[in-house]
């Protein structure tokens, strides 16, 4: 799964498997988190005030999964009474890597400075949760770059 960035004014990302678009994430401008549609189903994500914590919830207004530690070296996602495990690859980069136990089983990682297009590769992952954790490493990105002043 590949995104790439299609705004320059908004943090709006074009989501495609295998060369199809198969969501567009648009981040949320007030709040953390953001909103995308998959085949059909519309999902929102939301933050707490702090963005460490994420809860992706579906039109039923069921929550499908949520996020928690986000920002930290290592953080979580849970989904369907499963719990994913995240870390950050090093201090400097912005890589998050799923791991089971210590090995990386997938990824999340910018593949061009500039273009702000996005590599993931969480193969063990459902695409709709697969889409969370783009947009949820995404409002990451986001805030930390807020942080920084640029």
């Amino acid at each position: 799964m590949e995104a790439r960035k299609i705004s320059v004014w908004r943090s709006r990302y074009s989501v495609t498997d295998r060369g199809r678009e198969i969501a567009v994430w648009d981040s949320s401008v007030w709040k953390g988190g953001g909103e995308f549609q998959l085949d059909g189903r519309r999902f929102r994500v939301r933050s707490n005030a702090w963005h460490n914590k994420y809860t992706m919830i579906d039109d039923a207004e069921a929550v499908v999964a949520s996020a928690d530690r986000v920002g930290r070296k290592r953080w979580t996602v849970e989904a369907a009474g499963q719990t994913y495990h995240f870390r950050r690859k090093s201090f400097w980069g912005s890589e998050q890597e799923l791991v089971l136990g210590e090995t990386r089983v997938g990824s999340v990682r910018k593949t061009s400075f500039w273009g702000g297009d996005i590599a993931v590769e969480l193969p063990a992952l459902t695409p709709a949760l697969q889409v969370f954790v783009l947009g949820v490493v995404i409002s990451m990105w986001n805030t930390e770059a807020a942080a920084a002043g640029g």
